[in-house]
């Protein structure tokens, strides 16, 4: 046996470095080229989104100019222009609504109040005021930004119900949606309050979608997490995501895709651990798609030491107790005896 040992070492050092196929063909079973599940070198594109809940949205507003009549309110933007100024204090600017209600135009033209007012009463407001230092001044008021937009940009998780709740626009039912027809779902709801609204809107955080890795525990329980999809993860991505098999786990892996109700039949893809990881073989890194289960056995020698000590446990905690409960009453037997004796004489 060792001259056989010798041999083969001294043949495999005579030979110099080679890399090893650990690749079979009977790890690919003959399926027709539409029906190969995708891989590593040979990824597909998932469908189009459909957004449903958990899923966060990212709203951000392009256009939303308020339906007239308009009241000017707290913290809005106006545009004000107006000719005939001062050379050294010209009105050509963007003007805050501050929290009283007021626009400062500059030291020379003080303050106008003009919260609640049109934009056709504050034009006319501002002139008047500004009558007061200048002759004949020409004015131009503009709506630049309403607070309420800034209230609308921002991200919206879709609730259970598959609704996003605009606050004070009301509700949007987005589930089931893609991104487009959600967008278009938004700005038909927001063109009650607005004139000719655009918005944008993408994904933030893509919740819904998920695969899950499954780590059989030996006899100890199995271990599930769950992880989202980005649409470009293989077998050994997902792997990764967990640092690694675990020592109780064997590399007997395998991905199970889910199938419709009503199927009656498994889709079962075997992974060959040892040829993806060492020899680099695409062939069993198959590409996750959503609801994927991927599977990883556990170790047979760790899950039979387990079953062995879980089985034991009980028997031996009850020879413990039984032999602790038979040398408790040989000791009260003893001390009995030795009680009754008149020639025993207690210890001081």
């Amino acid at each position: 046996m060792m001259q056989t040992l010798l041999a083969t070492c001294l043949l495999a050092s005579l030979t110099g470095c080679h890399a090893i196929d650990l690749y079979t063909p009977a790890m690919k079973s003959p399926v027709p080229p539409e029906m190969e599940p995708p891989r590593e070198l040979s990824k597909i594109s998932l469908p189009t989104y459909r957004i449903e809940p958990p899923d966060i949205l990212r709203v951000e507003m392009l256009k939303l100019v308020p339906l007239p009549p308009y009241r000017i309110e707290i913290y809005d933007v106006l545009e004000i222009r107006a000719l005939g100024t001062l050379l050294d204090q010209p009105i050509k600017n963007l003007y805050l609504v501050e929290g009283e209600g007021i626009v400062s135009l500059g030291p020379a033209y003080g303050t106008v109040r003009v919260a609640g007012m049109t934009i056709e009463e504050a034009t006319a407001q501002i002139t008047r005021c500004l009558q007061q230092v200048l002759r004949q001044p020409e004015v131009s008021v503009r709506l630049a930004r309403s607070a309420g937009t800034q209230q609308f940009t921002g991200e919206y998780m879709v609730q259970p119900d598959g609704t996003i709740n605009l606050r004070r626009y009301g509700t949007v039912h987005v589930a089931g949606k893609t991104v487009t027809e959600a967008r278009l779902l938004l700005e038909r709801q927001l063109a009650q309050y607005f004139d000719g609204p655009q918005v944008a809107v993408e994904v933030g955080a893509y919740n819904s979608k998920t695969y899950f890795v499954i780590t059989a525990g030996a006899g100890l329980g199995d271990h599930i997490i769950s992880f989202p999809i980005t649409g470009n993860e293989t077998v050994l991505d997902a792997i990764s995501q967990m640092q690694g098999l675990s020592q109780v786990s064997s590399k007997t892996i395998w991905v199970v895709r889910a199938a419709p109700s009503g199927v009656g039949c498994e889709q079962i893809l075997p992974v060959d651990f040892e040829a993806v990881t060492r020899g680099g073989s695409t062939a069993t890194n198959y590409q996750v798609l959503p609801g994927d289960r991927i599977y990883i056995v556990g170790d047979s020698l760790v899950a039979f030491n387990n079953f062995v000590n879980k089985t034991m446990a009980p028997v031996e905690k009850l020879l413990g107790l039984t032999g602790f409960g038979a040398v408790t009453f040989r000791n009260m037997q003893i001390l009995g005896r030795f009680s009754t004796d008149p020639l025993y004489i207690l210890p001081p």
